[in-house]
């Protein structure tokens, strides 16, 4: 395998660094970052009764963290 050396700022390496597990080589980091894919590309991969689930779901767990939020600024 052959290897490059890179410059980059410190800022770079703080976040870089922030991204790496204790079981990771930067090179591994840079690797899974640069493979995710946009967001946009999984567009149209759940079929419609699995978005609305999904959306039922979440909408679920929005109501409930408002409702333990209320509780919780009430002092219950």
């Amino acid at each position: 395998m052959s290897v490059r050396t890179v410059t980059i700022t410190e800022e770079a390496y703080r976040k870089l660094r922030a991204h790496k597990s204790s079981d990771e080589s930067f090179s591994d980091v840079v690797n899974r970052l640069a493979s995710r894919r946009p967001l946009a590309s999984f567009a149209g991969t759940l079929s419609h009764e699995s978005a609305e689930a999904l959306r039922r779901a979440i909408a679920k767990d929005r109501r409930m963290r408002l409702r333990l939020d209320a509780e919780h600024a009430a002092g219950h």
